[in-house]
């Protein structure tokens, strides 16, 4: 099982739940609508800062950032990452609000192998906004037997 990550309202990331293992099974496409839930997600606004080209999947740097100006009637509500062919789909989840000061996180991640992950940003009108990018990794991490 795979742990993930809640920012609250200004807080360092903590851990704070653990992922069901049976969401490894469902695509890409599935994960990103069950994140969007009835919106539909529109690219924009969301930045994704990573390599095209990685040679070592093993800690692969990635940093989310959402044009927001995170004021009480207009923040980001959650991030999330997710990826298209790691053994789990979720990467990471955060959960914001106004009083985080900006909606941007850095981090790094194991890759398998070369794939898309795509970012997602939840918003407090109810809107998702995403960014997607395809990466190619030379040496490929976190496979397993």
């Amino acid at each position: 099982m795979a742990a993930w990550l809640v920012v609250r309202e200004g807080h360092a990331a903590l851990p704070a739940g653990v992922v069901d293992p049976s969401a490894s099974t469902d695509d890409l496409a599935s994960v990103v609508k069950r994140f969007a839930g009835d919106a539909q997600p529109r690219t924009g606004r969301v930045g994704f800062d990573i390599a095209p080209l990685v040679e070592n999947g093993n800690a692969v740097p990635i940093t989310i950032a959402v044009d927001s100006p995170m004021t009480a009637a207009d923040h980001v509500t959650a991030i999330a990452v997710y990826n298209e062919k790691n053994p789990q789909r979720d990467v990471i989840v955060c959960r914001l609000g106004p009083r985080a000061g900006r909606a941007e996180l850095s981090t790094r991640i194991r890759l398998a192998t070369s794939q898309k992950l795509v970012a997602l940003a939840r918003m407090s009108d109810g809107s998702c906004w995403q960014a997607s990018v395809d990466v190619m990794v030379t040496l490929a991490a976190c496979i397993e037997s």
